[in-house]
């Protein structure tokens, strides 16, 4: 395996890591935890047994990933944001058999500080804000605020906050992709399939996000 871990990184032997995926200082890898290529986790990361981690994804510093937890390619986890795998836990009940699942789709990003209360299902490139607590499922692209969050509208694939038009199609301001809601509380897009890569072209961006909210 070609991956690269820091000299302080910990890395157990029945860990699974892919290609280019890089483990940076004072990390620790648990055996049986599966980790995708291209993969990044910053300082003082943790992944716990049978975590299961796609390709492409990044893993911010302080951030502790718990057994239960499924991570799907391209996913963005905020520095310092909390994930859970145990909804009602007490130091006097051993309940090492009962981890519930929470699954984070593909594209996702969870902002600095959020919380995930575990058992439940992120959306495809769902957007939850820096601070907010998810405490039930999220729908594909919503863009989730507060305490406990809720969803504020819809963010486009490049993190773009979507605003309807008249005819009823919103549009990315930077990949100028269309998206609808096919029905109420489902938002897709119309030209590209939500799990088909992005285009080299589209994969880097060129215009800060502060120059897209000035031409508003």
């Amino acid at each position: 395996m070609k991956y690269t871990a820091h000299p302080t990184a910990i890395i157990d032997e029945s860990a699974v890591i892919g290609d280019d995926t890089k483990v940076w200082h004072f990390a620790h890898v648990f055996g049986g935890a599966r980790i995708g290529k291209r993969c990044s986790f910053g300082q003082n990361t943790m992944v716990a047994t049978d975590v299961v981690i796609g390709d492409n994804v990044k893993v911010q510093n302080n951030v502790a990933i718990y057994t239960g937890t499924v991570i799907e390619d391209d996913v963005f986890l905020g520095p310092s944001c909390v994930l859970t795998n145990v909804t009602n836990p007490r130091s006097q009940v051993v309940r090492r058999d009962l981890y519930e699942k929470t699954l984070i789709r593909r594209g996702a990003t969870i902002g600095a500080n959020a919380t995930i209360v575990c058992g439940v299902t992120l959306g495809r490139y769902c957007f939850i804000s820096a601070g907010a607590v998810v405490t039930r499922d999220v729908p594909d692209y919503a863009l989730m605020v507060g305490v406990p969050a809720r969803q504020k509208g819809w963010m486009s694939r490049h993190g773009h906050a979507l605003k309807p038009s008249a005819d009823g199609i919103l549009r990315c301001p930077e990949s100028n992709y269309r998206y609808r809601e096919v029905e109420p509380g489902r938002l897709k897009c119309l030209d590209l399939d939500e799990e088909a890569p992005l285009p080299p072209a589209l994969a880097v961006g060129k215009i800060s996000y502060d120059e897209f909210k000035n031409r508003e």
